[in-house]
């Protein structure tokens, strides 16, 4: 019977194209998927339940090209009476499911997960609710998967909408959670994951398929957005430092490229310490980088552990200067983006906005590069900007299956923009005191745009609600605050 159904799944899967098998009749038919509502993203994220924990195992057998065994776990809380069971996930074979231990039944809908529990979860109640599937890192040559194949293994890279292209998951940083990883990989193979390492175990050289393998596990301290997981597997070292406080720094790197990359591992303490004096105490238990011997286009502030591509550090063109302030830029992402994280896709501009301001700011302080030059070509550019992407706080939806175009100029510089002219508005100090209320007020938990407006306001003395209204949803650049002869649409002389 066993073998039996295995092929039925397997022929079914091919005939169908499908990405997640059917559960064995009689399953009811699934309902629509579901979604929070989020302006960008209508179908992420699932209503009904808070998660509390994700626990996640990977086998790894050393092809990056092959469906990775998984099991995830996860511990959540009704909110309301739950007959079904949405979760997003796409991109992987369901085995199994099973709510509080009683085996469920499922199907697909769209790319959520639909789960029918053999009782139904009363509001109040806890769930644990176990997924036995494959994760995909190269689902029929599809290019928006949350995995990045490096050389030498995999990385993830989920931003914005990729968790549930590799584990299911409520896939939206309005729910965070703890996380747990467990991963297997072959001899000879490191695994390293957001957080702190929770345990090693070696496999016996006769445990059959995963014979000389290792299992390294992780836990997160603090809670996480599904977008910033971070799972990397490779012949890699990890290179260990201190950090202010005594916080541990642990670095993953190619193993034959650490001694050349280690000039530039070594900067991270001081990039510590300048961010700390700019917005207070580094929210996080540990920090690292880890360099993805891949060419991905971007850099990504995944938790504890940002990721760069390996060109970045090796590209001779690019000055000291500017890979410093980038390293700064995704490091200024674990206080905005990471810790206060956005309610909804629509605030990203509170995430990209300020670790492009500290990026400019760090540039201006240890390479004279001017703040108020870079301004000044922003706001040369600004209207164009908004007339592309949208204004800072309405972004325009990413092109569909592009998620990376949801990164437009506007969420960055144009974004920026807005922070130089508030400090113009309300003067440095007050400023200041709001970067670092903003943090300390909204620490490992989520925020709106509608509560950075409300108590830039209530620290500046006065209702700052036209001057944001203006700069934050208007199709055209305001005026600039102390610089009247800067002008969008023309450039700077």
């Amino acid at each position: 019977m066993l073998l039996t159904s295995r092929r039925l799944r397997t022929a079914l899967l091919a005939a169908a194209s499908a990405t997640l098998v059917a559960a064995t009749l009689p399953a009811p038919a699934p309902p629509p998927a579901l979604g929070i509502g989020d302006p960008l993203f209508p179908r992420l994220g699932n209503p009904g339940y808070d998660v509390l924990a994700y626990d996640i195992s990977f086998t790894y057998r050393g092809n990056n090209r092959k469906p990775l065994d998984a099991v995830t776990k996860i511990d959540a809380t009704a909110t309301q009476r739950l007959d079904r069971i949405n979760l997003d996930f796409a991109y992987g074979t369901v085995e199994s499911v099973e709510v509080n231990g009683e085996r469920a039944t499922f199907a697909t809908a769209e790319e959520d997960l639909v789960v029918t529990p053999a009782e139904p979860v009363l509001r109040g109640r806890p769930m644990r609710i176990v997924v036995r599937h494959t994760s995909d890192p190269d689902p029929g040559g599809r290019e928006d998967s949350g995995w990045v194949r490096t050389r030498d293994g995999l990385a993830m890279a989920n931003q914005a909408d990729a968790a549930h292209r590799v584990f299911p998951c409520n896939d939206h940083p309005a729910d965070k959670a703890l996380f747990t990883f467990r991963v297997t990989v072959p001899k000879g193979m490191t695994a390293v994951t957001n957080g702190l390492p929770a345990g090693k175990r070696g496999n016996p050289e006769n445990s059959g398929n995963t014979a000389g393998a290792a299992t390294w596990a992780y836990r997160t301290s603090h809670p996480m957005a599904t977008e910033l997981a971070q799972v990397s597997v490779g012949r890699s070292a990890v290179v260990h430092r201190t950090g202010p406080h005594g916080l541990p720094v642990r670095d993953v790197v190619p193993a034959a490229e650490r001694a050349r990359l280690e000039p530039w591992l070594k900067k991270t303490p001081a990039h510590l310490k300048w961010m700390e004096r700019q917005v207070g105490r580094y929210p996080f238990e540990t920090y690292g980088v880890l360099v993805a011997d891949a060419e991905t286009g971007f850099q990504l502030e995944t938790q504890t552990l940002s990721l760069f591509e390996r060109s970045l550090f090796t590209r001779p063109e690019l000055p000291e200067w500017y890979v410093d302030s980038i390293m700064v830029h995704e490091l200024a992402h674990q206080w905005f983006g990471n810790s206060v994280s956005p309610r909804s896709w629509s605030d990203l501009w509170l995430n990209e906005g300020h670790a492009s301001w500290y990026e400019a700011r760090y540039a201006e302080e240890h390479a004279e590069q001017s703040l108020e030059a870079r301004m000044r070509e922003a706001y040369a550019q600004s209207d164009e900007w908004r007339a592309e992407g949208g204004p800072p706080a309405a972004p325009r939806s990413p092109v569909p299956g592009q998620k990376v175009s949801l990164f437009r100029p506007v969420v960055y510089d144009g974004s920026a923009l807005v922070l130089y002219a508030l400090r113009q508005e309300i003067g440095e100090d007050a400023f200041g005191q709001l970067e670092r209320r903003w943090v300390r007020d909204h620490r490992h938990a989520t925020a709106t745009t509608g509560d950075f407006t409300s108590l830039a306001s209530r620290i500046a003395g006065r209702d700052l609600s036209g001057f944001f209204h203006a700069w934050l949803y208007g199709k055209k650049t305001p005026a600039m605050p102390g610089h009247p002869d800067w002008r969008s649409g023309h450039k700077p002389e």
